[in-house]
């Protein structure tokens, strides 16, 4: 069975396949071409069995400890007075905010400790090519070391150059007509524990989530098919959302005053990965290398929790590699397509072009906010899907 695995970055999914390997007798290398473990980015939250999963790993406590403190989700006109809200506990399951919202810096690093002490990390590297035989996969990285293992997990995200280079032209993304701007200003007093969320005619919004270090989390987000501007360099990238947000309101000039002081900006057109199959000869991918589905489906870190102790626990159960990666793929592939079905029409509902339609998305969301309907509203955050069944790994390597 395969003993020597190298996992290709170092996001939530690496972790938590690294965190599985190594807690049952594997030999864990990881490699993460930044020269140091990245912290911080924006908000991320955990559901259903993905909570399961961390529960397995005994971290669900400490990720709770964790939290952004996030108390629900707003909805707010000009005058920043909320139209719609949906705070958190009121009602049966999570609704828009989770009971557990951490960001994502948080919980990978979280993950990461824990299975630090049981792997080999190499920062400041990176796979460059890899040749395979029927038995191993030998790996050349940018440093000139050259080594074989058994298997290489690439989890290294939705722009993954490894996968490219393994999987040549078999991704078939799926924009989602969606660019975002994610980055981190200066905490007010007028800000709360709410997500809140202004939208503006023109199909845009601002914005806002609280963290738990004493900043704020901010999102500019445009609807339209992209023109390319995911390939722009930072300051162009700031030049077109300044352009394009003059006029918005509410906060909108903090936060484009924000953009001059930020060091973790981050921008991209959302775009889903359609791969027909994860796994080639001895490389097989995990997470959003794998799947990205978009923060849209709203279990993107639970996808990769998920999946990531899914291929660990069924390489443990395996007696061969072949075996293990067939198990894998047919357990998490129903779950997957499941939340890659969310129609593009979403972002065009939630991003209005015009103020009518801004009312309209308002009412709506009044109507879904009234303590009646509150329940068939969570229902929508909260889809039992066709997840795996995480019992059969009973037994290994509990935290």
């Amino acid at each position: 069975m395969a003993r020597r695995i190298l996992i290709t970055g170092a996001s939530i999914a690496a972790n938590t396949a690294a965190w599985w390997l190594g807690r049952n007798g594997f030999t864990v290398t990881m490699v993460e071409r930044a020269p140091a473990f990245r912290e911080g980015g924006q908000n991320v939250d955990l559901r259903g069995i993905g909570r399961e999963a961390l529960r397995r790993m005994g971290l669900e406590q400490d990720a709770l400890a964790r939290g952004t403190g996030e108390e629900g989700t707003a909805w707010v006109n000009a005058q920043g007075r909320p139209v719609a809200r949906f705070a958190a506990g009121d009602s049966e399951g999570d609704g828009p905010t989770a009971q557990m919202e951490i960001l994502r810096g948080d919980l990978a690093g979280l993950i990461f400790d824990a299975a630090r002490p049981r792997m080999d990390i190499r920062f400041g590297d990176s796979v460059e090519r890899i040749a395979q035989t029927a038995d191993e996969a030998t790996v050349t990285f940018t440093s000139g070391r050259r080594e074989s293992f058994d298997l290489v997990i690439v989890a290294e995200g939705v722009g993954s150059s490894t996968r490219e280079h393994v999987f040549p032209g078999e991704n078939a993304p799926r924009p989602m007509d969606l660019t975002i701007a994610y980055f981190t200003i200066p905490r007010t007093p007028s800000d709360d524990r709410f997500w809140r969320w202004y939208n503006a005619p023109g199909g845009r919004s601002v914005q806002l989530r609280p963290d738990p270090h004493g900043t704020t989390r901010a999102m500019l987000a445009i609807h339209g098919p992209s023109a390319g501007e995911q390939d722009w360099d930072p300051d162009r990238q700031k030049a077109f959302l300044r352009a394009r947000f003059a006029d918005v309101g509410w906060e909108g000039p903090r936060v484009l005053a924000g953009l001059d002081t930020t060091d973790d900006f981050y921008f991209d057109a959302l775009r889903q990965v359609r791969m027909p199959r994860w796994s080639n000869g001895r490389v097989v991918l995990t997470g959003d290398a794998a799947w990205c589905v978009t923060p849209l489906a709203g279990v993107g870190t639970t996808l990769a929790v998920t999946g990531a102790t899914v291929l660990a626990c069924e390489l443990c159960r395996h007696g061969d590699v072949a075996g293990a990666l067939a198990s894998y793929e047919r357990a998490m592939r129903p779950m997957v397509e499941e939340a890659a079905g969310v129609p593009k029409i979403a972002p065009r509902i939630m991003h209005p072009r015009s103020g009518l339609g801004i009312r309209l998305l308002h009412g709506g969301l009044r109507l879904a906010s009234n303590p009646a309907l509150r329940g068939v509203a969570a229902k929508l955050f909260n889809r039992k899907g066709r997840e795996p069944d995480l019992s059969r790994y009973d037994g290994l390597g509990r935290g």
